[in-house]
């Protein structure tokens, strides 16, 4: 009996040895030993935060153009039907009397519809004519001598512009007001500037068109 509380008490003994001379070496780990070991902690923390970071502006970027996909994928595809509006409003504009009312009618209806077809899906009309010149809406064809009223007024649409939304989906083709410089003293000479300013219209409305399709 006494062997065996003998034998019981030296395992007792060398247990407890062996706690303290572990702790011991823990507590006797070289300093640098542990600023190496921080130091690798602290760059594998970092790296987390770095790709948690950059993980979540993923996701970000992701749901951003999943909702710019759905709130914009038919642009294309409308603003390839503008040309289809231009053509019936110029139409209906040049329409002469010998042209049966039923078909003028017909065109009419079939404008609207197309028009309210467009508003449904965010397409609507840009203002112009009679508003204050914005470039971010308007593209300025030319400019127009004018007492009557201030600068930089919309005076006449050549082409009309359409919103997207809230994009600008095709600016307008405008004519911006500004005040006369001198007068011109003979009519010939008012004529001749009036045709010249004509051309450079068309001409360059012309090359606007061209170059969008």
């Amino acid at each position: 009996m006494q062997e065996r509380e003998i034998s019981e008490n030296q395992l007792t003994s060398n247990k407890e040895e062996t706690e303290e001379k572990g702790s011991e070496v823990v507590e006797e780990l070289p300093v640098d030993e542990k600023e190496r070991l921080t130091a690798e902690l602290q760059e594998l923390n970092d790296k987390y935060l770095r790709l948690y970071a950059e993980f979540e502006n993923y996701k970000k970027r992701v749901n951003k153009d999943r909702e710019e996909l759905i709130k914009y994928g038919n642009e294309s595809l409308l603003y390839e039907l503008l040309p289809v509006i231009d053509n019936l409003e110029m139409a209906l504009k040049h329409a002469s009397s010998n042209v049966s009312a039923g078909l003028v009618q017909g065109v009419e209806l079939t404008l609207k519809e197309l028009q309210r077809t467009m508003e449904k899906y965010g397409v609507t009309p840009i203002e112009a004519t009679g508003k204050p010149f914005d470039p971010l809406v308007h593209h300025a064809v030319t400019l127009v001598e004018r007492e009557d009223i201030e600068e930089k007024i919309v005076v006449e649409e050549f082409r009309k512009g359409y919103m997207f939304r809230d994009k600008v989906l095709r600016p307008s083709l405008v004519a911006v007001s500004k005040k006369p410089q001198k007068t011109v003293n003979t009519h010939q000479s008012l004529v001749e500037c009036q045709e010249k300013e004509k051309t450079e219209e068309e001409i360059k409305i012309n090359k606007i068109i061209k170059e969008e399709t």
